[in-house]
């Protein structure tokens, strides 16, 4: 196997690797179990918006020149909106570190099919959170994706239960983990 290399992006870089993380886009979920097509387009601009988000963070992974993988994130509103729609209570915890600023949202994480079953996945989510300043990440998955949920299971991440999105989309998963200081 061809080693990998990871790399944090600043949001200039980011910017810069934006039409390669959209080719990987394509490529990780081509003919995936239990996801439907990915529009090319509309994840650019989905990246183009998150990458003006307060926090945004985002580490690539590279080999033999190509992008093999990539996450990235960013600090969640104080809001916690994205929180409407759980399924029972949310933790007074968890409340409060919302409220404080100091939850960070993983929103994608993605690795080119022949670059699985190698880590990439691992490293790439430990390497975005490790200098995070944030207590808890939380990642929202399509519930009917067990790949998700096992790896997910795996990294010691916690569910915290279902969410139902008031857009009327299908239900989330919520799932989360403490970020050690």
């Amino acid at each position: 196997m061809t080693e990998v290399f990871l790399r944090r992006l600043s949001r200039w870089q980011a910017d810069q690797q934006r039409e390669a993380v959209a080719d990987l886009y394509v490529e990780a979920y081509r003919g995936a179990a239990d996801e439907e097509f990915h529009d090319r387009q509309e994840y650019l601009r989905q990246l183009g918006e998150h990458m003006q988000r307060p926090g945004f963070e985002m580490v690539i992974a590279s080999a033999a020149g190509l992008v093999a993988g990539s996450v990235y994130g960013f600090r969640a509103d104080r809001t916690g909106d994205y929180w409407q729609g759980l399924d029972g209570e949310l933790p007074s915890e968890m409340a409060e570190l919302t409220a404080a600023g100091r939850v960070f949202m993983m929103v994608e994480l993605m690795v080119r099919p022949s670059f699985r079953r190698g880590r990439v996945a691992t490293r790439l989510q430990e390497q975005l959170l490790t200098r995070s300043d944030s207590g808890l990440a939380v990642v929202l998955i399509n519930q009917e994706n067990a790949t998700a949920r096992d790896a997910l299971q795996t990294w010691s991440w916690q569910s915290l239960g279902k969410i139902t999105p008031a857009s009327g989309g299908p239900p989330l998963e919520a799932w989360t983990r403490r970020i050690p200081r």
